[in-house]
């Protein structure tokens, strides 16, 4: 089956929806509301599933050559102790990849350039979407109406597509938690894209420059606060800092205050600080879909990304799951008699695995960041000392280890990169 779609939302999960459907022959038009493509948001982690959703939509390899890969590092108290050591190498022999780390501006730019230059409307708003009867979906914006036979909706958590297919859903809430995030101004550790037998030694035991030894990610649990970092290809840090706060609430000097809070914490959290310059960090108060949407499909419009299963970052997975949406996607249509079958399909096949992971990265949260009674900080931290290294990669399969259906390529699509 060929069609004809209209994907409203350029961010990631937009533009891995729009490239899974040009590789089953589908013209896709992206439209996103930003004049300029939105790449704030500093830098992000995929896991082995998203990279293998990538490889199905042609970029695996590109996307790859500009990450890093997240070999040495843990889980740590505010004081240094271990709790948990993760073994990159070992995850990586266990779903065929290491977690990596990207830049979102990278990731961004490398799913952009995969498209043709019209595909992408920038700085068109969409207001409304109707669906009338057999004929296409209309999709009106301020200058124009497009049709289609099919409707992506990936405009985010907030989306107002979904707000409009689902009045009564509650949407997406406020998780009572905001989230400090930069990547430093200057290099933390040495550049690498190798192998990590041959890579520039990073890990804890690492001899280090003027920064000491850095992991190549690290996440430490304090008492009702998070902080973390994951080290990029040319040797700098994104870092995030997660704390209670009410919504709204904004620091006059974010960098001053972060240092206030985790400036005693242990090596490299005060240095990653240090590195950071103060207009480059962001705040952003986190939100997720709580109440599970009963389906992903209305008629022939489908949610996808945040907008379908907004989650908290506590799982790496947000991005992901959005890539898992764009290549399920394209394998219903491809499958389908019907833009109808096809959206029914892709609710049937992703809203489960979606909302299940939605909870376990609310739980995750939970066992985390947001512990503060020092009975209960006591016995997970106990906890996590005893449990096999094993044990906790196995726990990690859960997510990582889906595979995405393989796309028809019909002669209509791409040529492979």
């Amino acid at each position: 089956m060929n069609g004809t779609a209209v994907v409203v939302g350029g961010g990631i999960g937009g533009l891995a929806a729009a490239l899974g459907l040009r590789r089953v022959g589908w013209s896709v038009t992206v439209v996103e509301r930003s004049a300029v493509p939105a790449d704030a948001g500093a830098a992000i982690s995929l896991a082995a599933n998203g990279l293998r959703a990538l490889d199905e939509l042609g970029v695996g390899a590109a996307v790859r050559a500009a990450a890093r890969g997240q070999y040495r590092g843990g889980t740590r108290t505010p004081d240094g102790t271990w709790l948990a050591r993760m073994d990159g190498a070992a995850l990586e022999r266990a779903v065929g990849s290491p977690i990596v780390g990207i830049t979102r501006a990278e990731l961004h730019r490398l799913l952009r350039a995969a498209l043709p230059s019209d595909a992408l409307l920038l700085g068109v708003q969409a207001t409304a979407v109707e669906q009338d009867g057999p004929g296409p979906v209309r999709v009106r914006c301020a200058d124009r109406v497009l049709e289609a036979d099919l409707v992506v909706a990936a405009d985010g958590v907030g989306s107002r597509l979904r707000a409009r297919a689902l009045p009564d859903h509650p949407g997406a809430v406020l998780v009572g938690t905001a989230v400090l995030r930069a990547i430093t101004a200057e290099p933390v550790a040495p550049a690498t894209d190798t192998a990590p037998d041959t890579a520039p030694p990073s890990g804890p035991d690492a001899p280090g420059g003027r920064f000491g030894p850095v992991s190549d990610f690290e996440l430490t649990w304090g008492d009702g606060a998070e902080f973390g970092h994951i080290l990029l290809p040319d040797g700098r840090a994104e870092w995030h800092a997660v704390l209670d706060l009410p919504p709204g609430s904004r620091f006059t000097d974010p960098l001053a205050e972060l240092g206030r809070r985790f400036g005693h914490w242990h090596h490299p959290v005060p240095e990653l600080l240090g590195a950071t310059r103060p207009e480059a960090v962001l705040h952003h108060d986190l939100r997720e879909l709580r109440t599970p949407l009963p389906s992903f499909a209305h008629g022939r419009i489908v949610l996808l990304g945040d907008a379908a299963h907004a989650m908290t970052p506590n799982l790496g997975q947000g991005a992901c799951q959005a890539l898992e949406d764009a290549v399920t996607l394209a394998a219903a249509v491809a499958g389908a008699p019907t833009p109808a079958a096809a959206a029914t399909r892709y609710d049937a096949e992703r809203r489960p695995r979606a909302q299940a992971v939605a909870r376990a990265a609310r739980q995750a949260g939970r066992l985390g960041q947001g512990l503060s009674h020092p009975v209960a900080v006591a016995v997970r931290n106990t906890a996590m000392r005893l449990t096999p290294g094993r044990a906790a990669v196995r726990a990690i399969l859960r997510h990582h280890a889906w595979v995405p259906p393989r796309l028809p390529r019909s002669p209509l699509s791409p040529p492979a990169p």
